[in-house]
């Protein structure tokens, strides 16, 4: 009868995806930062020790001999011979051999198992972007393969005309694009990013958090739903850690000085369990499980517990031979510590899209404190390391070739659908909401599985199963009960969509009920498809809805070549263009409100119950002052997120103009222009008065305050008054984010029962 083999928590994860000790993390160096044409070595590398490219060369051939061992490992060695000598006399900002990031890159992918040739790509990746080489020049040398991933990965011009926040959304539409054909593009990236975010320390601090940021909302994700948990973990803790520096230290102090306690709870709680699995003849690998500061801290916010109350501080995981072994371990478990109610999962029996299996359950344990554990066979275990690159492992044209891309279905059925998506900011959202965001899993009468994002609806769901049934949609029954379109739906809901068999299409209103980027694209587009006209018509009253409601101003007030001047902004030489894309959903008449510059020019009465609100100033900072009053220019009408610059206009303050203002280009006094930035979305909240007018009725003013809560929306003062013809009208000050959020509220407001309008009350 087998013991159980045991391992401390300080110990290294076992299998070929470790974490390798490896010469090619320099400490402090350069990441993303683009260098432009070569340079001679500056005086800074003189203070860098020269790289041992022959021992890494060494190395890299070694790693993938151990996944490869019949592979020809010449066009790799020769790759790397090309990259050093197309990077020769380029450097990262530390002063670091630029040609020390694409080795480092490669050497994470051979980590993860992947083919030769995606290492090759990797050595090459930043070749044709950074260098004199062209892609024509590495498909000739190393293959059509090769290129194609290189390509994949590497950036659109740089002399394009897009704004910078474009023009990295058109990166990674075109890299998550590529990544629907092949997906070794996107672990290519995934080993690119990694690698700049374990040396971003010599980029400067607002580069190092865009970095950091873009790294958390896109990376991370992408690796999670790809199942490589070890890199998921080190990106968003390498994110954490420029984001958050102080939570990141406090966490990590905390971990640190409790190390040895923890370690010692782990090492008792393993001593008690492991005779239990031996006497029943199960053979098991035990260790504690490593601590991600990120995922700590994330569930510290979500639970709003300190702490010491978070599960998996205390974390032990079980690796075993077979299937069956996992259910009698969880049960061995079980039989010795009570298991906390809510805290089990099965991912097994109903593994997760991005592959991974394991068995989730929480236990009251020794001393009374709360223990993790993880149990999962030895092959899952591999699986959940390196996640999809584990289909490299395999021989093409096998049955778990075939499974693997199977499993690889859902992703790129999502790529097709986004494919329809023509804005690139938009498409990354989309993106962001339909594949990253966390998941709801429910099922069809038929007891197939599908997968949506967390707060979707029922509409969502009937577009999900085909969009044809989306299209002839009239109601929805969840588990058994018929509920409105737009219920969201909750993990193991059983979910049918009732349609019609005549001819039958979407509702305008559809596009405020579904969540989902693929559903609003579906839907938008069957309203394109129909008489321009009448979305001609629809586009004009909706804007003339949304000016009145949120700036109480029309289209004739403002005049129309203002309203044209901003359709062509969004690539609209006529204004009926402009006003058909607002009637089919392509653009949003909030945004084009927004654009119009109106919402500022009518400054806000506040109830005299409100609390005195802090100097408004747009979400703005400028640099190295405070209290500084801050205004925005009416010739250029910046709105977040755009090129801004300062401009000091005596007696007035700073105004804020759009950095392209011939005001800003054209003035001669430099001294008057000062360097002004966008504030954090999250932190700059604006008190705004609403009035809502609605036939009275018990209940009505509890269900707009309910409207408010559900969209995140706080209420700093409320006032009702009842005309004598039994209308009540509703004054109030929200404390809203931005335009679409007060938008999104107001309408929701508008279809309560009894209400007759909801609009911004500016006087």
């Amino acid at each position: 009868m087998a013991a159980p083999r045991t391992k401390s928590e300080s110990s290294p994860r076992s299998g070929a995806a470790s974490s390798r000790s490896s010469p090619t993390r320099p400490p402090g160096a350069d990441t993303t930062g683009r260098r432009g044409p070569r340079r001679p070595p500056s005086a800074t590398a003189t203070h860098n020790a020269l790289p041992d490219l022959p021992a890494l060369r060494t190395s890299l051939l070694a790693t993938i001999a151990e996944h490869y061992p019949q592979a020809d490992l010449e066009p790799v060695g020769r790759a790397f011979d090309f990259a050093v000598e197309a990077h020769d006399g380029q450097q990262r900002a530390s002063g670091e051999p630029y040609v020390t990031h694409p080795i480092a890159s490669a050497e994470i992918l051979a980590d993860l198992g992947m083919d030769p040739t995606a290492v090759q790509a990797a050595l090459l990746h930043d070749v044709p972007e950074d260098t004199d080489y062209s892609l024509s020049d590495l498909e000739e040398r190393f293959g059509a393969e090769t290129a194609r991933l290189v390509d994949g990965v590497t950036k659109l011009s740089r002399f394009s005309t897009h704004s910078h926040e474009q023009q990295q959304a058109e990166n990674i539409r075109k890299m998550l694009l590529a990544m629907a054909e092949d997906i070794r593009v996107v672990l290519i990236k995934l080993a690119d990013r990694l690698h700049n975010m374990r040396t971003l320390a010599a980029l400067p601090p607002e580069k190092q958090l865009r970095i950091a940021r873009q790294t958390e909302e896109i990376y991370a994700p992408l690796a999670e739903r790809l199942g490589i948990w070890q890199m998921k973990w080190e990106l968003e803790d390498l994110s954490f850690k420029v984001l958050e520096p102080e939570r990141f230290r406090e966490l990590a102090t905390l971990l640190d000085t409790r190390r040895k306690g923890r370690e010692a709870y782990i090492d008792r709680a393993i001593a008690e369990l492991a005779p239990r699995l031996a006497d029943a003849g199960i053979q098991a690998d035990l260790q504690g499980r490593p601590k991600h500061i990120n995922s700590i801290w994330k569930k510290m916010q979500r639970k709003s517990a300190e702490f010491g109350e978070i599960y998996d501080v205390y974390a032990i995981r079980i690796l075993v031979d077979k299937v069956a072994d996992c259910y009698a371990a969880l049960g061995i478990v079980h039989s010795i510590w009570r298991p906390i109610p809510g805290q089990f999962d099965d991912y097994i029996a109903v593994p997760k899209n991005n592959l991974y299996q394991s068995l989730h359950t929480a236990v009251i344990a020794l001393d009374g404190k709360p223990l993790e554990i993880q149990i999962r066979t030895q092959a899952m275990h591999q699986v959940s390391e390196v996640g999809i690159a584990a289909h490299w492992r395999y021989k093409e044209g096998t049955k778990s070739d075939r499974e693997y891309d199977a499993k690889l279905a859902w992703l790129r059925q999502l790529m097709d659908w986004q494919r329809d998506v023509s804005d690139a900011t938009e498409f990354v959202e989309g993106i962001k909401l339909d594949i990253f965001q966390d998941q709801v899993f429910v099922f069809t009468p038929k007891g197939d599985i599908k997968d949506l994002p967390a707060g979707a609806t029922a509409l969502d769901f009937a577009y999900r199963i085909h969009t044809d049934v989306g299209h002839r949609t009239i109601g929805s029954k969840v588990n058994n009960r018929l509920v409105p379109l737009d219920s969201r739906l909750k993990n193991g809901d059983i979910v049918e969509i009732v349609t019609t068999k005549g001819e039958h299409g979407p509702s305008r209103d559809w596009l405020n009920v579904v969540r989902t980027s693929h559903a609003r694209e579906k839907i938008r587009q069957w309203f394109k498809r129909k008489d321009r006209d009448e979305n001609i018509v629809h586009g004009r009253e909706s804007l003339e809805r949304e000016l009145r409601r949120l700036a109480r101003t029309t289209i004739a007030a403002i005049g129309v070549d203002r309203v044209a001047e901003v359709g062509r902004h969004y690539s609209f030489d006529a204004l009926d263009d402009l006003f058909a894309a607002i009637g089919y959903g392509a653009v949003g008449a909030q945004q084009v409100v927004s654009r119009l510059g109106v919402l500022d020019d009518a400054e806000l009465a506040l109830p005299a119950v409100a609390p005195p609100a802090p100097p408004r100033t747009g979400g703005v900072k400028v640099k190295g002052v405070r209290d500084l009053l801050v205004r925005f220019a009416k010739c250029c009408h910046p709105i977040p997120g755009d090129p801004i610059s300062g401009f000091i206009t005596r007696g007035k303050g700073v105004t804020v103009h759009l950095r392209s203002c011939p005001t800003v280009i054209n003035e001669r006094d430099v001294g008057r222009l000062i360097e002004v930035e966008w504030e954090g979305a999250a932190t700059a909240t604006y008190p705004i008065a609403i009035r809502v007018e609605a036939y009275d009725r018990t209940g009505l003013l509890n269900d707009i305050t309910q409207v408010v809560a559900e969209n995140k929306v706080n209420i700093v003062a409320a006032s009702v008054t009842v005309r004598p013809d039994h209308v009540a009208v509703v004054r109030a000050t929200l404390q809203v984010l931005s335009v679409s959020q007060l938008a999104r509220v107001l309408s929701r407001i508008e279809q309560l029962k009894d209400v007759i309008s909801a609009s911004r009350d500016v006087g």
